[in-house]
């Protein structure tokens, strides 16, 4: 076996374990579409026994949370399907474009809590029935931490921008049924009936925190940002440690979904042949998808010294 096919071989296993990683995403979002369906029964149930403000917050970010992780299913699946013709580099995007619907339905949930926090403030309720709504948050924090815990491996395997703007929700979640939890038996169990507004305001202040964190990430994304600088150091040297490169320039990065795009000039000795330019590119692509896995890699040959016309000169 030469050189060249094993550095096919290597390829190959590699897109292997991106179609394992695409099964791992969307049993992700099975499990949290399963998880925010049995949450929003629970707590609507809850809610109309006691009433508590804080229980309509947990609510409606299940809500959300459901529609959310739903939006995440179809986004995943479209987002693994193959480039195509009319899309060259893949639907990846698709995730992206996910978490900024999912920014929105947030801050409007948000918004809702709020005002209902207020009202509840200004002229605050009793809660009745305040053990089952204990019970059930108590339940809802349980099945919340296996989620979470399930989908810091799925995004720690694949990257999924999807997948980790869902954990968010979720671990967000986390921190409203404790203060949920903490406003019912505050305002139910010891009589401080504000408590309930107030974890109703906390609640929603959480929930637009990590709207914006899902904002920033999804806009990044679809405005092709550049990878952080440690990874592009490390795509740089990578590169550079095959014996026969003599430098690169003009590296650039992005993201979509999943999916890493890197590009780069690499420079050669002028002298050798194109075969083996050619060889050497696909060795220093091969141990870049090894670093990277699921990337697409371009390179362009240069010869070593010449100089660059900037390409706004070029015709």
């Amino acid at each position: 076996m030469d050189n060249h096919e094993a550095i096919s071989i290597m390829v190959e296993v590699t897109r292997g374990s991106g179609t394992a990683n695409g099964r791992l995403m969307q049993q992700a979002t099975y499990a949290a579409v399963a998880v925010a369906v049995t949450l929003v029964l629970m707590k609507s149930a809850t809610f109309y026994l006691t009433g508590s403000v804080a229980m309509l917050g947990t609510l409606m970010d299940s809500l959300l949370d459901g529609a959310a992780s739903l939006l995440n299913l179809v986004a995943v699946r479209h987002s693994l399907t193959p480039a195509d013709a009319e899309h060259r580099f893949g639907h990846g995007k698709a995730e992206a474009l996910a978490g900024l619907g999912q920014a929105i339905f947030i801050f409007g949930s948000a918004g809702f809590i709020v005002y209902e926090s207020v009202s509840r403030m200004i002229s605050p309720e009793p809660i009745s029935n305040s053990w089952p709504g204990i019970v059930v948050v108590a339940f809802a924090i349980v099945i919340t931490l296996a989620l979470v815990a399930f989908q810091r491996h799925v995004v720690g395997r694949t990257g999924s921008l999807a997948i980790a703007a869902d954990s968010v929700h979720y671990r967000g979640d986390l921190l409203m049924n404790l203060a949920a939890l903490s406003a019912i038996f505050l305002s139910g169990v010891l009589g401080i009936h504000w408590a309930d507004a107030a974890g109703g305001l906390l609640i929603a202040s959480l929930i637009a925190f990590s709207a914006v964190q899902i904002a920033m990430s999804s806009y990044n994304q679809l405005m092709d940002a550049e990878l952080d600088d440690a990874d592009r150091d490390r795509i740089a040297a990578i590169a550079k440690s095959h014996a026969e490169v003599v430098d690169i320039h003009d590296l650039r990065t992005r993201k979509a979904g999943t999916q890493t795009f890197i590009q780069f000039h690499l420079e050669l000795d002028g002298k050798i042949s194109l075969m083996k330019a050619h060889v050497i590119s696909d060795d220093v692509e091969a141990r870049i998808i090894e670093a990277f896995p699921d990337a697409e890699v371009i390179i362009h040959q240069d010869p070593a010294g010449l100089e660059e016309i900037p390409p706004i000169d070029r015709v």
